[in-house]
């Protein structure tokens, strides 16, 4: 039923889907926390992860409420350019399979900057682990508590914001707290399946209204062909408002490479496998999960357009998915899109406040206090974990202030993370450099990144679009690495032997073969991207 103000009520075996997805995610993580017993379970759930377990993971993970609302969105507004993201993440992920995987699971890092610290010295360790806590504070879990709280307030509007973003935070903080990373992959692979099932059932709804009714002639006939273009080379390179071209070409390659290779929270599950083989395995996995979006979750974004959606007349891009859940949805189905919204916003929340934690106790706790017991280290953790909940939960709400949750979350990298790119493919790949060299080359390409912040406020230079700035940034925090490869004393080729580039491994014959999937992957990638160009 829809009460007077068109928001559709919840029967009561909608509320019961919901309850009971609640009470399984949480006995699950519960349930873990017996065997979460030292510093390496809670973080990197014993580095006994398989492979499937971690290619859902980082599905679930990536695909978050945040990406979900921000996809259908932007789609629903500009087209489908927002795609460009999605297929570029199985190309970074091939290249995250073949170079960095094999260093970073020899090496048993615990944490992605720690990486830095033996390629180029302890400072640049702190650097970065201490903008990755801003970040994941700032950009991913407040981000994903939002979104959450927008969907929340879709079907009940008599919540408020900041009480509702609290209260998300508590639910996943407290089975994230108890099993670690664990609860976290195995919890993900529950709300990846039903994550999917919800996005395949809102599709189906989309294009089985009588405005669409399953064809693709009307769909196209009715709408712009522009928008069906992911690459539009007929665009302006520079002044397309949703992605210029020249914005895929270079801005999101680099703005990929952050999350897929060194975004703690993403990669940490990747640091828990078993074995590199799970490790490549579950991050091609992961790769082939992300193809499928385009059709579930972002050209049904489109298509919405020609379904008369009752919006406001000042409405933004995150109001259209929970639209379109609130007044398709038949009564009876909606909880079990419900729980998948739930799922979506947990696999975020959980990731980045266990990433965060594991920054906080491994990079800085710990190297300070070297002596902590397993005991000591896990306390110590879960307390981080509640820090960074109750901080993530303040700032939440002032999202709000932002054009599109979408565009804020791009900015906010385009303008943090190129410098960090500039190390980890000049650290693998290129001998020259120290920890000099590091240091000049994320602190000069940072406050680059604030001059242009500035003086675009201040109108002094022209707004381009954030994949331009990404680029930017990243070809200045570059060229600083060059002139500065010499200052300071380079690792010696001893050190550097297994933090760089490695010879390919074979790998294991017939289909279990990594560079055989890599391959079908590329294939199918670039399958889309033609089909689509």
């Amino acid at each position: 039923m829809e009460n007077a103000a068109g928001q559709l009520n919840f029967t009561t075996i909608d509320t019961v889907i919901v309850v009971v997805y609640f009470l399984a995610v949480l006995a699950i993580g519960l349930r873990i926390s017996r065997n979460t017993k030292t510093g390496e379970d809670l973080f990197l759930a014993g580095r006994n992860l398989g492979w499937v377990a971690i290619g859902f993971s980082l599905f679930a993970s990536n695909i978050s409420s945040t990406t979900l609302i921000g996809l259908v969105g932007a789609a629903y507004t500009g087209g489908l350019y927002v795609s460009n993201y999605e297929w570029m993440a199985t190309v970074v992920l091939v290249f995250f399979v073949f170079f960095y995987v094999p260093i970073f699971l020899n090496t048993r890092i615990s944490t992605i900057p720690e990486y830095l610290e033996k390629r180029f010295g302890r400072a640049s360790r702190k650097y970065m682990s201490g903008l990755t806590i801003i970040t994941n504070l700032f950009v991913d879990t407040a981000g994903s508590l939002y979104a959450g709280a927008v969907v929340l307030i879709a079907f009940f509007p008599e919540l408020d914001l900041f009480y509702t973003c609290v209260g998300l935070a508590l639910v996943a903080g407290l089975y994230t707290a108890a099993g670690g990373l664990a609860a976290v992959v195995y919890t993900d692979v529950i709300q990846a399946v039903v994550l999917i099932a919800g996005s395949i059932l809102l599709t189906f709804m989309v294009f089985s209204h009588p405005n669409v009714d399953w064809s693709w002639s009307t769909i196209t006939g009715s709408l712009d062909g522009s928008l069906f273009s992911m690459v539009d080379p007929a665009h302006h390179p520079l002044d397309d408002k949703n992605l210029p071209w020249l914005g895929t070409l270079i801005g999101v390659p680099i703005l990929g490479f952050y999350f897929w290779v060194t975004n703690q929270y993403i990669v940490q599950r990747v640091l828990g496998a078993r074995s590199v083989d799970d490790a490549r395995w579950g991050a091609l996995l992961g790769g082939l999960l992300k193809l499928p979006v385009l059709f579930i979750m972002v050209l049904p974004g489109l298509v919405a357009r020609l379904i008369d959606l009752d919006l406001p007349p000042d409405f933004q891009s995150d109001a259209i998915f929970p639209a379109l859940v609130t007044q398709l949805l038949p009564v009876g189905v909606v909880g079990l899109v419900m729980a998948g919204l739930i799922a979506a916003i947990m696999s975020s929340i959980d990731s980045t406040l266990n990433s965060s934690s594991a920054l906080i106790t491994l990079d800085f706790v710990k190297p300070a206090r070297p002596n902590m017991t397993d005991k000591e280290v896990t306390r110590v953790g879960r307390i981080a974990m509640g820090v960074i909940m109750i901080l993530a939960a303040l700032w939440a709400p002032q999202i709000a202030k932002f054009e599109g949750l979408f565009a804020y979350l791009q900015l906010l990298l385009s303008y943090l993370v190129p410098p960090m790119t500039v190390l980890f493919i000049m650290g693998v790949f290129f001998k020259g450099g120290s920890g000099h060299t590091a240091m000049y080359t994320m602190v000069g390409g940072h406050l680059l990144s604030i001059g242009i912040f500035v003086a675009q406020r201040l109108g002094w230079l022209p707004e381009i679009h954030f994949t331009l700035i990404a680029g930017i940034v990243f070809g200045a925090s570059l060229l600083i690495y060059l002139a500065t490869r010499h200052v300071g004393q380079p690792r010696s080729d001893a050190e550097l032997q297994e933090l760089m580039k490695q010879p390919l491994e074979p790998g294991r014959p017939g289909l279990a073969n990594y560079k055989l999937q890599a391959a079908v992957l590329i294939v199918l990638t670039l399958t889309l991207v033609v089909g689509f160009f």
